[in-house]
């Protein structure tokens, strides 16, 4: 993420993520998932916009009319949990500009949360470490803790444990949201939990050696077969995306985001314009052209 301060504000960029690999190990007792995953973050960004409040409350508006911006938001969770553990009792004015869509498999909810507390952290002058920030985040959600760990890691646990994974090479992905959203419950409550869990040696080995082939091949998302069977418009962009013949494809997440794995950025742009030209009148994905954020 990119912090920057701007007169008595302070403004984050904070991006995307895609799953390269998902597995899922086992249900735990606290009801959530462990996982073991390899994700990126890439260069589609939220930004989150934070200043002085003089009346001492967290206030959150959004430029996207469906978003919630009640205190069960993570962003003003996130707020209040820097409040409480550090004792501030200033309040902040929070605008979120979204661009990294909702539901789709992109973790924007978690990533403007870790641009959150880090944004209040510069604009507090709380002086926290970054992995002080990170044990903040884990306890917000499982995917926050990544963000504060550079472009690439594979994450244990619930995600929330994370291993920094250098990037050999470049990524270029075009991703594509359909216009419908998946709800993460529904498609764990869909999984088959797996006796014999695939194994990630092989993709982790592909993104250290920046080997874009070896990455294709070694691609594998657990979730995705649940979330096709209960979303037919997510399976029939997923279908279009790899009749265009990138390197490989695979859904992010949960879902609904499918993206295109390119051998670079000539070869993106091929697959985006492509996309964009043969979609259905099902309503329109929404494409997007990205690298890495290495």
């Amino acid at each position: 993420m990119l912090i920057r301060h701007q007169g008595s504000a302070v403004r984050v960029w904070t991006p995307a993520k895609v799953n390269l690999f998902l597995e899922v190990l086992g249900r735990r007792p606290d009801g959530f998932h462990d996982l073991a995953t390899l994700m990126v973050t890439v260069s589609l960004y939220d930004t989150v916009e934070l200043r002085p409040a003089p009346d001492g409350v967290v206030r959150l508006t959004c430029d996207h009319p469906g978003l919630s911006t009640g205190p069960e938001n993570l962003v003003c969770r996130a707020a209040e949990t820097l409040r409480q553990r550090l004792g501030v009792e200033a309040g902040v004015e929070i605008h979120l500009r979204k661009r990294i869509p909702m539901e789709a498999g992109l973790a924007g909810g978690s990533s403007d949360a870790a641009a959150t507390l880090a944004g209040l952290n510069r604009l507090w002058r709380l002086g926290l470490g970054q992995p002080r920030l990170a044990a903040l985040g884990a306890e917000l959600g499982s995917d926050v803790a990544f963000f504060f760990h550079g472009s690439a890691a594979w994450c244990t646990g619930r995600g929330e444990i994370v291993e920094p994974c250098p990037l050999g090479g470049a990524l270029h992905l075009v991703l594509a949201a359909p216009p419908v959203g998946l709800s993460t419950a529904a498609v764990f409550k869909a999984l088959a939990v797996p006796t014999r869990p695939v194994e990630g040696t092989g993709v982790r080995e592909a993104v250290r050696a920046g080997d874009v082939e070896a990455l294709a091949a070694g691609l594998f998302n657990r979730l995705e077969e649940p979330a096709l069977a209960l979303c037919p418009a997510v399976a029939s962009l997923r279908q279009r995306l790899l009749d265009l013949g990138p390197a490989g494809g695979l859904m992010s997440g949960s879902g609904a985001t499918v993206f295109a794995l390119c051998n670079g950025p000539a070869e993106a742009m091929r697959i985006a314009r492509a996309l964009i030209s043969v979609q259905d009148d099902g309503g329109l994905a929404r494409v997007c052209v990205v690298r890495d954020c290495d």
